[in-house]
This record gives C-alpha cells, sequence and structure tokens, in this order.
C-alpha cells in the first residue's frame, strides 16, 4: 500500500511539473531609434507595443492571457492559494463611513463591484442606495467616491467604468433614493464639493485613451441644469506646469484654491468669501515654498497643516484671511512624531501622528493644548473620525497586516470609546508576531523595517519571505489588512515591509532623498533591505521574494535589474518600467518633480541610469516573475509591462519563467470585485510561494 502510494505522489508530482513547464513567447522586433542631446542613442525594439489597440498587440496580449491563465492556474493549484485566501477574505466588520444625517459604506453582496449602502442610525440594517451592478451588464462600473449635500438631502457619487481614472457623476436623493437628471462626465482627479444647491468638480482634456492629460478646469454645477450650462470658475494657464486644488469649508462660508506652478516651484493659496459683500477672488498666501494643506475654517479663521524644510513632520497652524501673512501656529513641528493628518472640528481637532510605525491620536484644542492622546499598537494604521463639524460622537478604525478594521465610536469631548461591532475572523490571530527592525542602507542611514510572522518560527535563514516598499511622492504608507499575508505568513513565511527613502515616512526630508537625482536611494534602501534579511538569517536569497505596486513597482523591477542575485521572485504590479518615455502618456507630466525629466541632459542620464526597461542586459537569467498590469490602466498604461515583459522573454538567457498578468476589465487599482481580489492575490501568491519551494 505504501509503495502504490509513493508511486502515484510521483506521478501526480511529474504531472504537476508538466503541467506548470514554462514555453515563453518571443516577441516580434521592430526597432525604434531615439537620440538624446546629440551623443545619446536609445534603441526601443518593443515600441509597437504601445499602439494597444492593434491588431497585432491585441493578439500579442492574448498569447500572453493564455499562457499566465494556463502557469497560474496549475500554481493556484498546488500551492491551494485561492482556497485558502478565499477562507481568510470572509471576514466580518463594520467600516462605515458618516456624512451629515447618514452613515455610509461600500460592500459587496454579491459577486459584483461594492455597492454603496446607507443608514440612519449605527444599530440600523443597511440599505442599498446606489447598486452599480444594475447599470452595465458588459463593463464593470464602480463608484470611487461621494459627497454629501450640507442639508443632507442630495447625495453626488463619482464611478468609473472599468477601473478607469476618468469618472462620471450623478445625484441621488437621500430622501426618497431616486435620482435626479444630473449626469456630469470626463472628470479625473476630482473632489466633488458642495455649495448650497451645486458642487464644484474638475476636468481635464485628453485626446486619445494614453494621451497626456492636461488644461485643468475647475467649474460649479447647479442641480437640475445640464453640464454644458456648468459655470467655468478657474482654468490653468500652463497646462503642463500648474494644478489646481480647491475646497469648500463645512459652513460654505469660504471656496479655497491651491495653485502649484511646478515651473516656478511656487504655490500659491486664494479664497472667495461669500459672506462679504463683493464674494470675488482675493489672495491669501501666495510664493508659498511649503506645502499650506488648508482644513477648514472654524470662527472665520483657516486650519492648515504645513511640510516644508522648516517643519519637515508637519505643523498645525492658523491663519486669518484679514491678516494672512502673519499666521499664528498652533501646534509646533514634533521633531520624532510624523503629522499625518487634521481633522477640524466645531473647538478641537483630531490629529493623527505616526511614532516608530505606531500611530497616536490626539484631541487638540484651537490654543494648541493636547487634551488626550492615545497610542495604538505597532503596525497598525487609522481611518475615519468621520463626522458633520458639531458631532461630538465620530467613527473611527484601527487595522493591521493581519487584522481587518475594527471600528468605535469616539465621543471626542468625554474621550470615552465604544466598539462598535466585534471583528469576527476564521484564523487565530492571536499567533501573529509584529517586530520593528532597522538596518543599514549603502550610505550609512539607518530605514525602519516591519517584520510579520507566526509566533516560535526559527530564523535559520530558510523561510520564505516577501519583501515589500513603496518609496515615492512623499506618501506615507500604512497597513491595511491583507488576506494574501495571512495566507503566507500561515504557510510558514515571513512578510517585510520597508519604509524606505521617497515616501514620506519620516517627513519631507525623507521623501526628498530619495527624489528626482537622488531616486536611487530608493533602490538602494530597498537592496539594502534584502542584504539585511539574508544576513540575518531571516530568508536567503532563494527564499525571496519582492513586489511593489505602482511607484513600489518600480522600485522592486529596478532592484531586480541591479541585483538579480538577491532574488528568487520578483512580482511588480502596474509599474512605470520605460521611464524614458512616461512623461509621454496620460499623468506622466505631474510625475516630474519625482522622477525628473528626460528634456533635461542631467534628468535624462539619471533615469537612462535605473529604468528597469532599458537595463534588462542580454546574458543574464533574471529571478522569476510575475508582471502584472490592467488592460485598462490609463496611470500607468499597459504598455509599460508589455514591453518590460517582451523583452525578459525575448531573450535566450532567460531561464526562470517570465509571466504577464493582464487583469481584463481592470484599472490601476486592479481587480473591482471580491472575487477577482480574491483571484488576483490567489495568483499573486501562489507564484510567489510556489517560486519559493522550488
Amino acid at each position: 500500500m505504501m509503495k502504490l502510494f509513493t508511486t502515484l505522489s510521483l506521478v501526480f508530482a511529474c504531472v504537476l511539473s508538466w503541467g506548470q513547464k514554462y514555453e515563453p513567447i518571443v516577441t516580434r522586433e521592430d526597432t525604434a531609434i531615439d537620440t538624446f542631446f546629440a551623443n545619446y542613442i536609445v534603441e526601443d525594439k518593443y515600441r509597437w507595443l504601445e499602439n494597444t489597440n492593434s491588431l497585432e498587440a491585441q493578439n500579442w496580449v492574448e498569447q500572453q492571457y493564455k499562457l499566465s491563465t494556463k502557469y497560474l492556474s496549475k500554481v493556484v493549484n498546488s500551492t491551494s492559494s485561492y482556497r485558502i485566501i478565499d477562507k481568510y477574505s470572509y471576514v466580518k466588520f463594520k467600516n462605515l463611513v458618516k456624512m451629515g444625517k447618514y452613515y455610509f459604506k461600500l460592500a459587496s453582496y454579491n459577486e459584483g463591484v461594492p455597492a454603496l449602502f446607507y443608514q440612519s442610525k449605527i444599530s440600523d440594517e443597511p440599505e442599498v442606495l446606489v447598486d452599480p451592478n444594475l447599470f452595465s451588464i458588459k463593463d464593470r462600473i464602480i463608484i470611487n467616491d461621494y459627497a454629501v449635500s450640507k442639508d443632507s438631502k442630495l447625495l453626488a457619487y463619482k464611478f468609473s467604468v472599468n477601473g478607469s481614472d476618468w469618472n462620471e457623476v450623478k445625484v441621488i436623493s437621500l430622501v426618497n433614493g431616486i435620482h435626479t437628471e444630473d449626469h456630469l462626465k470626463g472628470l479625473k482627479f476630482s473632489p466633488v464639493s458642495w455649495l448650497g444647491n451645486g458642487f464644484f468638480y474638475t476636468t481635464y482634456s485628453q485626446k486619445s485613451q494614453f494621451g497626456v492629460t492636461n488644461n485643468q478646469k475647475i467649474f460649479y454645477h447647479k442641480i437640475g441644469t445640464q453640464q454644458q450650462q456648468d459655470s467655468l470658475i478657474f482654468e490653468s494657464k500652463d497646462n503642463m506646469a500648474v494644478d489646481l486644488n480647491y475646497l469648500v469649508t463645512s459652513d460654505e462660508r469660504f471656496f479655497v484654491l491651491e495653485e502649484i506652478n511646478k515651473s516656478k516651484k511656487a504655490i500659491n493659496y486664494y479664497y472667495i468669501d461669500f459672506k462679504a459683500e463683493n464674494p470675488v477672488v482675493k489672495p491669501l498666501v501666495i510664493n508659498q515654498k511649503a506645502n499650506i494643506n488648508i482644513l477648514d475654517s472654524p470662527n472665520g479663521k483657516f486650519i492648515a497643516t504645513r511640510l516644508s524644510r522648516d517643519s519637515n513632520n508637519g505643523s498645525i497652524l492658523e491663519i486669518d484671511p484679514k491678516d494672512s501673512a502673519n499666521s499664528r501656529t498652533i501646534v509646533e513641528e514634533r521633531t520624532d512624531t510624523l503629522l499625518l493628518k487634521v481633522i477640524p472640528f466645531a473647538d478641537r481637532m483630531v490629529a493623527v501622528y505616526q511614532t516608530s510605525q505606531r500611530p497616536i491620536i490626539m484631541i487638540i484644542d484651537y490654543s494648541g493644548k493636547v487634551l488626550y492622546r492615545l497610542k495604538l499598537p505597532i503596525a497598525s494604521s487609522v481611518d475615519g473620525f468621520y463626522g458633520s463639524f458639531f458631532d461630538e460622537d465620530l467613527l473611527f478604525s484601527y487595522t493591521t497586516y493581519t487584522l481587518p478594521p475594527v471600528m468605535y465610536k469616539f465621543n471626542i469631548i468625554t474621550f470615552s470609546k465604544e466598539l462598535v461591532q466585534k471583528v469576527a475572523v476564521n484564523f487565530d490571530i492571536d499567533k501573529v508576531d509584529y517586530k520593528e527592525v532597522e538596518y543599514l542602507s549603502k550610505d550609512s542611514v539607518k530605514i525602519p523595517m516591519i517584520l510579520v510572522y507566526e509566533k516560535g518560527i526559527k530564523f535559520d535563514g530558510k523561510n520564505p519571505t516577501i519583501l515589500k516598499a513603496y518609496g515615492g511622492f512623499g506618501i506615507v504608507e500604512t497597513p491595511s489588512f491583507d488576506a494574501g499575508v495571512v495566507y503566507f505568513i500561515k504557510q510558514g513565511g515571513i512578510y517585510a515591509f520597508a519604509n524606505i527613502r521617497g515616501g514620506g515616512d519620516k517627513g519631507v526630508d525623507w521623501a526628498r532623498q530619495g527624489r528626482g537625482k537622488n531616486k536611487q536611494k530608493s533602490f538602494d534602501d530597498f537592496i539594502a533591505a534584502a542584504e539585511y534579511l539574508i544576513n540575518n538569517k531571516y530568508t536567503s536569497s532563494d527564499k525571496l521574494a519582492i513586489t511593489g505596486a505602482s511607484n513600489g513597482g518600480l522600485v522592486v523591477a529596478a532592484a531586480a535589474i541591479q541585483r538579480p542575485d538577491l532574488f528568487k521572485a520578483v512580482v511588480p504590479e502596474v509599474a512605470p518600467l520605460d521611464m524614458i518615455r512616461f512623461e509621454k502618456f496620460t499623468a506622466g507630466h505631474w510625475w516630474v518633480n519625482e522622477y525628473g525629466s528626460v528634456s533635461d541632459s542631467l534628468g535624462f542620464l539619471n533615469i537612462s541610469s535605473y529604468s528597469p526597461y532599458y537595463n534588462i542586459k542580454e546574458d543574464v537569467n533574471y529571478p522569476s516573475m510575475l508582471i502584472a498590469t490592467s488592460e485598462y490602466d490609463d496611470r500607468v498604461p499597459p504598455f509599460h509591462s508589455y514591453k518590460f515583459a517582451a523583452r525578459l522573454q525575448s531573450r535566450s538567457a532567460q531561464k526562470n519563467p517570465i509571466i504577464l498578468r493582464v487583469e481584463k476589465k481592470g484599472g490601476h487599482n486592479g481587480a473591482s470585485t471580491m472575487l477577482m481580489h480574491i483571484q488576483e492575490k490567489a495568483d499573486v501568491y501562489g507564484f510567489i510561494l510556489n517560486e519559493l519551494r522550488k
């Protein structure tokens, strides 16, 4: 009987191995040549893939889709990744948002995209307000954001088709659940800010699916009118160099406009006071180098945060529009604590800080006195404090990589906390350990990193490990629940997140050290994290995988091309990979401050030195890669990934598998339904675990 079992096991292993056999697709070459500054010649063999609407490109993508589907289905089966991640994904928790008189949430109730629910009380059963699954049979309609009018009678919601960054807006009555006739199109990166019987919104021009986004305009839409009747409020004069942001204060007294002029490296702030006898645009603060984020206006004065060289970690200030040149600092910068966000209320504000990867909640009055302080666990994040300007009871939640959001009702006067609902999960949370470490980068700067693993694990250099980072645009990456992380550590793995430079985890200067001409420092930090994990026996190069999305995808791809010896598996997701051409498409021109520009000779030399696509060597067998992108990603166009995969696959030296995964009917944020999210995670974590087990 034992002999028969062994024989069957060997047969099964052989069948499984045969099913996972990798046969690369060799892509046709059609070299385009660019010359930079007379002396630098750049060859691009696969530029024809940028024409994603051509029949040849579509056939090529379909070939890749068949290859990835076949390969990943075997991987998912052999690692049970879908079955287990599906199990861990079905957790019970509330994550409500209070706006006006109502509570809202986006949630899936079937196999489709999330619907928008609402309720009058926390204890009420939620009702479906908008179900985008009923909008279209062919396309996936995704609700991205919503805003409630001041009288809580109307709600405007933004939605996109198949994950595009381009949005539409519809309006629905909260009194009777009936849609109005209002329907706006052409919005992008646009807040919806109510004022009276209408709202402000932003549009741009774009000539094609991946054409450059420019010509920003701010309009005001009055409820009950057609979009072509909307009033043009502002228009950027320099389409490529100027960004406009705006808000309406909660009392609807002020409209505030932020004008960021990148070419002049100056920020201007203007405002309109609707209570004035003659409401006109007036300058508030002009030619600022600091980033001032105006939040609201209790008592007719603006509350704002400031990030600058002089306030690296963030300070809180008050600006009187009658004497804007003399702002008052309410809370000075805390040298060892990063200010994440501030939410003003009637006579006090909620401030969320972060220190040593731990969030801190503070209640501060407008004299700067700290009334309350709560420090939360390591590697957790805080969200919420939603409510109206005069509310005392707010909702907030905290979460970790392995804990779904735990929601509390919190009174900002008495500081009492009440658990809204116990979180139900189907795994043992208490068996998970979190550890904070620091390591030295190439230039001896200390970089913080969080490790997550099951208690009792042995650090013998044999643990499967995933290293992840973001490291761009000054963004502070905070943890969120991920059933894939739970799956991976339950398989004996270690999950590591490195807070590398370029991100904002240690303030403005931390971001600046990994930006522009310093971008290589982000990659050096990430490579040093891998070396630390290996040298300290957490893992080995044969057991180490790396992954990241968007700018994080650039980080892991650049690290893999520069140090292929360190990694066994690499998963860059929706990543900019052809950095010489990134600014020619969609929103790319807005990223010049982060990466530099090839129109500048020094910028060209710097970018060309690390661009993953152009630094692939013909004679190197790079680590196994799962290159993930989305068909309708109009932020980082999918042909970045197409070209990268084509060049890697088409070299005779490449023996490790290079798999291109294309999310159909998906945008920059990937999958849109719960089942698609589970499949996406199952493919990624299954691929990684399969490679690390070889």
